[in-house]
């Protein structure tokens, strides 16, 4: 009663893996089974219904409303939190956050007169190679440097 072959090509008949692949248990038609050795006799015994694929497995209407209330920020307090606010959230996504406040910072100060195109393309290549900590870190790195023309850095 192998019916390896038979299952893998129901798997790719069906589109499922050859775990969904419910085959018959009936002794009466084993022979006729294992006989099956075509994609063809596999089609011909998927469409009488002697093999077949069992349903995916669906999440269960209590998870999708619990799901719902998190998209919404419920269910996400204190006692819900396992990690450091830095372990809940990617290192990819802080460096993103990081690099744009600070960007948009500069762009800000060259807009506004307070540093030259130049100062700003060595602030950008210098916030580029992770030079900065944080917001922070950078407006002490101007103010120390003696960029800012006014005076102000706010």
């Amino acid at each position: 009663m192998d019916y390896r072959l038979q299952r893998r090509l129901a798997a790719e008949i069906l589109g499922v893996g050859e775990s969904r692949v419910f085959i018959s248990p009936d002794p009466e038609d084993r022979e006729e089974i294992e006989g099956a050795v075509t994609k063809d006799d596999v089609r011909a015994l998927i469409k009488r219904g002697l093999i077949s694929a069992i349903p995916e497995k669906g999440n269960s209407h209590r998870w999708l409303e619990r799901k719902e209330k998190r998209t919404k920020g419920h269910r996400r307090g204190q006692g819900k939190r396992k990690g450091t606010a830095f372990s809940r959230r990617k290192p990819e996504e802080l460096w993103v956050n990081k690099v744009r406040k600070m960007r948009s910072y500069i762009r800000w100060l060259r807009d506004h007169g307070l540093i030259s195109r130049k100062d700003y393309r060595q602030l950008y290549i210098l916030i580029k190679g992770n030079r900065f900590a944080s917001l922070s870190d950078l407006r002490r790195y101007i103010e120390s440097s003696g960029m800012v023309k006014g005076g102000a850095t706010s």
